[in-house]
């Protein structure tokens, strides 16, 4: 019989491999795409919808998954959403036409519901002390989306674009029944029967969840937009081929996910707050520095006109980049943090509705990444979007906590304005 120690870790670790799996999945046509767009003819806004499909039904199901979630707990929720995921997956391999790949990409992005899920199980194993790590260790999945650049372009050099499905298809079976036989099921984490879906929704009528969502739009959607984008981005701004733009790519992927459980330790050291306006500044630097467009410029001078050139190289520009993926990771991290704190029994509504807006994010992004690009004819037009996004971010943040609560040093709890109704919290 194992320990509640053991038992702990083993849902973490086994739970955090799930959810590297379905991201990976999750992020399948940022690689596969590529050759698809060629194939189709497909514009850039085509190829935006394209990418973000499955992005919408992960985040349209994180709600109703995290209430699920909630009620029956993570373990059956995650298994089954897994299988569920799997025939779609290899369908791919065999679509033809564009609205055949839209369909089945909305339902690939069933494995993007999986962190409602596994986030809420995950946590409540654990106690409040050590959630912000054990949720970072689990959100470190969001590095499947630097394993797909890892593998989907090998796979799409050696055999084609049609085996990256069916390798995948494969992998989250397996990965599906690994988690199911290495991990356990808690009766007590589950909310009583008597309680109804009115009352579990309750709490997201308090006014300071769609802060949270706010903040969560930009380090999550934000992530998985750039995460769907920088491999064309690469090919298109510095003529890289898929498998170097790919690598470069995962500069950003991969510090986005494996350092989030760095951004838990944080957040439960320094608290949610401290740690995610300063995430918030970094973005805020380094996208206004990536947002400005390769450059030529005439000066006129007594020796006659000279021409100079400014742009990022293709070295500081990932340098920036992998400081955005860093900050992301801890902000995602914080984020949750937050909710922690604040809704320890209502962790599957209220991350299934910030998970929900940061998913929405991650699918509205790209598509206007893709619009911006064919009306300005700008690649970096993406940041300065991304930049506006951050700003937006920042003044809120400002105006409803930072002038209210200590900034540096050790957490001492959150200082709201209007604290929440404790009934809504805990009840």
């Amino acid at each position: 019989m194992a320990s509640h120690k053991t038992k702990q870790w083993m849902v973490c670790w086994f739970s955090t491999l799930a959810f590297t799996v379905c991201f990976a999945v999750w992020m399948m046509f940022a690689v596969i795409g590529i050759p698809i767009k060629t194939l189709l003819s497909l514009n850039e806004t085509q190829f935006g919808l394209l990418a973000a499909m499955p992005v919408l039904t992960g985040s349209l199901t994180r709600l109703p998954l995290g209430l699920l979630t909630d009620r029956y707990g993570g373990r059956i929720v995650l298994f089954f959403l897994m299988l569920s995921t799997v025939i779609p997956i290899y369908l791919i391999s065999y679509a033809e036409q564009y609205w055949q790949f839209l369909v089945l990409g909305l339902f690939v992005g069933l494995a993007g519901g999986s962190f409602s899920v596994g986030i809420a199980y995950v946590a409540k194993w654990f106690e409040r002390k050590q959630q912000g790590f054990a949720m970072g260790i689990f959100g470190a999945g969001n590095a499947g989306a630097a394993l797909t650049k890892f593998v989907a372009p090998a796979l799409v050099v050696g055999f084609g674009w049609t085996m990256v499905p069916k390798v995948f298809a494969i992998g989250m079976l397996i990965t599906a029944f690994i988690f199911w036989f290495f991990t356990f099921d808690d009766k007590s984490h589950h909310i009583e029967s008597s309680v109804s879906l009115r009352e579990q929704l309750a709490v997201l009528k308090d006014k300071n969840v769609l802060r949270y969502c706010q903040y969560y739009s930009l380090v999550f959607g934000g992530y998985v937009a750039l995460a769907l984008w920088m491999t064309k981005y690469y090919i298109g701004e510095y003529g890289f081929d898929i498998q170097t733009a790919a690598l470069f790519a995962a500069a950003f992927s991969l510090p986005g996910g494996v350092l989030r459980a760095v951004g838990g330790w944080l957040s439960d050291k320094y608290g949610a707050h401290s740690v995610t306006w300063w995430v918030l500044w970094v973005c805020w630097i380094c996208l206004f520095l990536m947002s400005y467009p390769q450059t030529d410029f005439t000066v006129f001078t007594i020796d006659g006109p000279k021409t100079f050139h400014i742009g990022l190289s293709p070295l500081v520009f990932t340098v920036l980049l992998f400081a955005v993926g860093v900050a992301m990771a801890f902000g995602k991290a914080s984020v949750y943090k937050y909710i922690s704190d604040e809704y320890p029994k209502h962790m599957g509504a209220v991350s299934g509705i910030v998970g929900l807006a940061g998913g929405l994010g991650g699918f509205v992004l790209p598509i206007m990444f893709g619009a911006l690009m064919d009306l300005t004819g700008v690649r970096s037009s993406a940041f300065m979007l991304m930049y506006g996004i951050t700003w937006v971010s920042l003044i809120w943040m400002y105006f409803t906590e930072v002038r209210y609560t200590t900034l540096m040093g050790r957490h001492r709890g959150e200082l709201l304005p209007e604290p929440v109704n404790p009934d809504l919290r805990n009840r």
